[in-house]
């Protein structure tokens, strides 16, 4: 049986702490708990499962937090969580039995992490793996017969334990501050954090988060070595921002751009709203329904589902169709989103 060190980093988590360790009890060999700053009752939990407690002077830097966590860890394998997510009795007995049954080779494993819908910021199906548990110290492998290299890609087991993730508010606000300083720290966002940041903006953001996000998307529009995705990202953005702060020639220069390659459901979205509010409730339904029924998200998965759908009902309703409008309003309270991404 192999043996887990439990590395985690919270931050005033009296309230969902103990629900969180006490899902995990008995299958964790060793709790590290690394601490960025509590000013409640975190530590005084934190005591009651371990007396292994850091301080950690916050960077605004989550993966330097890890690092740190994972560093004080002693164990063959890391398990890291964070204090709002639970494992519920079944999906414990499931990790019992990989614990038991687990394979040298298996360098990194990961599992189903399920959120309620009301606190899904970035998450395009009901549920998404994610690398949870890692070995510790890794050993290199010659691989093939001839022409021999070193094998550098990790061993990853897709499981079937499903981590649940019960937040009691939104992140946002914390996570959008953190891509702006990475962004002011290094002038550019990873790809994954560029369409981190974008995904987010596009299910929680307000309006002065899209007015402070322009200048991380513009900057992705002049760099001539951005990636095609990453210019559709910043489009998105970029186009909801200009339309929520009224500047109309932006909006259509980008949403025509975006009409000549591939359409994307979120510009479609945009362009429905636009009109929308414009009272043009016939040109709103034309762009809601070639979301939902002729093009794709590439961000956001609502705008080719219950938004377009509610956005048509509400144009039919505008125009005195009652019974179009409940038939695309049923359609929206029906849809949901695809089970997962493997």
């Amino acid at each position: 049986m192999i043996t887990i060190s439990l590395c985690m980093i919270v931050k005033n988590e009296e309230q969902v702490l103990s629900r969180c360790l006490d899902s995990l009890a008995g299958l964790m060999d060793e709790i590290i708990i690394v601490d960025t700053g509590s000013c409640d009752r975190t530590r005084e939990i934190a005591a009651r499962y371990t007396d292994k407690i850091y301080d950690y002077i916050w960077k605004d830097d989550f993966a330097d937090a890890r690092n740190f966590a994972f560093s004080k860890a002693s164990m063959e394998y890391i398990y890291t969580a964070d204090a709002d997510e639970v494992l519920d009795d079944e999906n414990r007995e499931q990790f019992r039995l990989l614990k038991e049954a687990m394979v040298p080779e298996v360098e990194i494993v990961q599992m189903k992490y399920v959120t309620k819908n009301e606190f899904n910021t970035v998450l395009n199906f009901k549920e998404e793996y994610r690398p949870k548990l890692y070995r510790r110290l890794r050993t290199f492998t010659w691989i093939d017969p001839i022409h021999e290299t070193v094998r550098l890609d990790p061993v990853v087991f897709d499981s079937d334990i499903a981590i649940t993730h019960l937040p009691q508010s939104l992140h946002s606000s914390r996570d959008f501050k953190g891509f702006l300083l990475a962004f002011d720290r290094d002038g550019r966002l990873s790809e994954k954090l560029h369409r981190m940041y974008a995904k987010e903006l596009l299910m929680t953001g307000e309006k002065e988060d899209f007015i402070a996000a322009a200048k991380v998307f513009l900057a992705t529009l002049k760099d001539e070595t951005a990636s095609g995705d990453a210019r559709k990202e910043a489009g998105c953005i970029l186009s909801r921002c200009y339309r929520i702060t009224g500047n109309v020639n932006e909006f259509f220069k980008l949403a025509l751009k975006d009409m000549i390659t591939t359409p994307c459901a979120e510009i479609c979205c945009e362009l429905g709203n636009y009109f929308f509010d414009a009272e043009d409730y016939d040109e709103a339904a034309v762009w809601y329904y070639n979301a939902a029924f002729e093009t794709a998200s590439i961000l956001d998965v609502h705008t080719s589902g219950n938004i377009p759908l509610n956005g048509l009902a509400d144009c039919y309703e505008k125009s005195g169709n009652a019974a179009q409008a409940e038939e695309y309003r049923n359609a929206a309270r029906q849809w949901q989103l695809p089970d997962d991404n493997s």
